[in-house]
């Protein structure tokens, strides 16, 4: 009897402690550098808002949260790195739309969504579609008609297959019956240069990217791809404005783990995130890249992971876009 009555003391007390360490675990997040990987090259968007989200974060957290450029096969390499990583919270994704666009454009995807935890969804911002200007169209709908005299007589060069771009770019086919001949590049960056050479005709990268070339004459503005004008662009028009009825696609930015973290570390961290995208510094850089901050918590993430996945499936399937 008295060893039975030890036993539960025991046990009560390895509950108890157990239960005293969890939220101290949680306090001192992080204890060590957090990777945080970026699925596109240092320079692009994703990388630069990211880092700017991230030095925030260790300056206020006073810990190290590290970006990494992991790139290639469309974002494919990185999300699988994660979804592969140990799920205590020091390996994150910093993530635009590939995540929920690649499951249905890749033939084999070699992950899914409930691989990951989503942890905040930090903003959305558009992009610019993009032409070299010595090319004769000089609107969206004069793009459009060219694009429907042969199959290549538009060379569109993407930031990478799956990419936001690449999928604005085809919502935009789908919608007016334009053709185009899609040349991926790994990064907006690259792309843009070859637009600017000449070597190709026109792409459509994220808003921060895009303006500095529009402002110096390298590059011709089409429109922008939002549902509403960027503050940074007030006096570009929306594609929709610039008649394609209906049309709106923007790049967004979220911060994912592992599937299975510890509810705790999640909590921590989303609240950290939380603090500082409420910071008026941050929230002006955030500005100036185009961004529009949501700050949506985690629940509010997934909802929107998964509505993201369904609406881009539906297109996909529509436009019957698949990758080897």
């Amino acid at each position: 009897m008295k060893t039975s009555k030890m036993l539960c003391k025991l046990a009560l007390a390895a509950g108890l402690l157990a239960a005293s360490l969890a939220p101290a675990v949680a306090q001192d997040y992080p204890s060590r550098p957090v990777q945080v990987i970026v699925a596109f090259p240092a320079g692009g968007s994703a990388d630069i808002v990211g880092r700017h989200v991230m030095q925030k974060l260790s300056e206020a957290t006073g810990g190290s949260f590290v970006v990494e450029n992991r790139t290639g096969a469309g974002g494919n390499i990185a999300f699988a790195a994660t979804a592969a990583a140990k799920p205590d919270g020091y390996t994150l994704l910093f993530s635009t739309p590939g995540i929920a666009i690649n499951p249905s454009l890749y033939k084999k995807a070699n992950y899914k969504l409930e691989d990951f935890t989503p942890i905040a969804l930090v903003g959305e911002a558009p992009l610019v579609l993009l032409a070299n200007p010595s090319l004769p169209y000089k609107t969206v709908n004069e793009l459009v008609a060219f694009g429907k005299t042969k199959p290549d007589a538009v060379r569109f060069a993407s930031s990478g297959n799956g990419s936001s771009s690449h999928l604005a770019m085809d919502v935009l086919r789908s919608m007016t019956g334009m053709q185009y001949l899609h040349v991926p590049y790994r990064g907006g960056g690259p792309a843009m240069l070859d637009v600017i050479a000449g070597q190709v005709d026109v792409t459509m990268l994220p808003i921060s990217e895009s303006m500095p070339y529009v402002r110096d004459g390298r590059l011709r503005s089409l429109g922008q791809t939002g549902a509403k004008r960027s503050p940074i662009a007030p006096d570009m028009p929306t594609i929709e404005e610039a008649g394609i009825k209906g049309y709106s696609s923007t790049t967004w930015y979220m911060v994912l783990g592992p599937a299975n973290m510890p509810r705790n570390v999640v909590t921590t961290l989303q609240g950290q995130l939380d603090r500082v995208l409420k910071m008026p510094d941050l929230q002006e850089k955030l500005k100036a890249a185009g961004v529009s901050v949501i700050n949506g918590n985690s629940e509010e993430a997934n909802a929107f992971l998964q509505s993201e996945y369904k609406k881009w499936a539906g297109l996909i399937k529509a436009s019957g876009t698949i990758i080897e």
